[in-house]
């Protein structure tokens, strides 16, 4: 497997059943020949106070620009653009990942914590910041950290972030639109009746 199939196969496993659940939800409520929702109906299904902490959440800054740019930079090495689809900040990654910690404050410290774990390991190795690195000088930091089995314990901190980054960046870009083109998935869809097939009706000379 590839390293966008092997991620395809992360992002799919971390949708939940609920998400996916609700997606195939219908309304009883709603009149049969409706087909959009009542201006006071949010087509995700989502209530007033939802619909409104989340417009405060995204009103909202956490990460300053440096951390978002080195977010972005990290996201697109994992998920680069290629000439299947987007790269993860096209997909809008970095603006996922922000919003997941405003509203996940669980993951605030140790994203934070992470981005400078990953600046101070960049500044000892090439007295720069990641983002400033080179290439090179970044896959050389990354594949320390990348492969947790084969990580020296030192780096273990430098580990524990790329895991959640690696994760956030896969949930991110797979739910969304470019994401959700890059699986190929189609939704549901009404089955075709086509007749019976012609070998069935032979067999009972029909």
């Amino acid at each position: 497997m590839n390293r966008r199939e092997s991620l395809r196969a992360i992002g799919i496993g971390a949708l939940s059943a609920t998400t996916l659940l609700d997606g195939c939800k219908t309304n009883p409520d709603k009149p049969a020949g409706e087909t959009s929702p009542g201006p006071n109906i949010d087509p995700t299904g989502r209530q007033d106070f939802e619909l409104a902490r989340d417009k405060t959440l995204a009103s909202q800054h956490y990460f300053d620009a440096h951390e978002k740019a080195t977010i972005t930079a990290l996201a697109d090495i994992i998920i680069p653009k290629d000439e299947r689809s987007g790269s993860a900040s096209d997909a809008g990654v970095p603006d996922f990942i922000e919003f997941i910690v405003k509203d996940e404050p669980q993951h605030q410290l140790p994203m934070r914590g992470g981005l400078r774990w990953l600046d101070m390991e960049c500044l000892n190795r090439f007295e720069k910041d990641f983002v400033s690195c080179t290439a090179q000088q970044q896959a050389a930091v990354l594949g320390d950290i990348a492969y947790p089995f084969k990580a020296r314990p030192e780096m273990q901190p430098g580990v524990t972030f790329f895991n959640k980054m690696r994760e956030l960046t896969a949930i991110g870009f797979f739910t969304s639109k470019i994401g959700i083109a890059d699986l190929g998935y189609k939704g549901n869809s009404p089955g075709k009746w086509e007749g019976v097939p012609a070998e069935v009706l032979k067999q009972y000379g029909l």
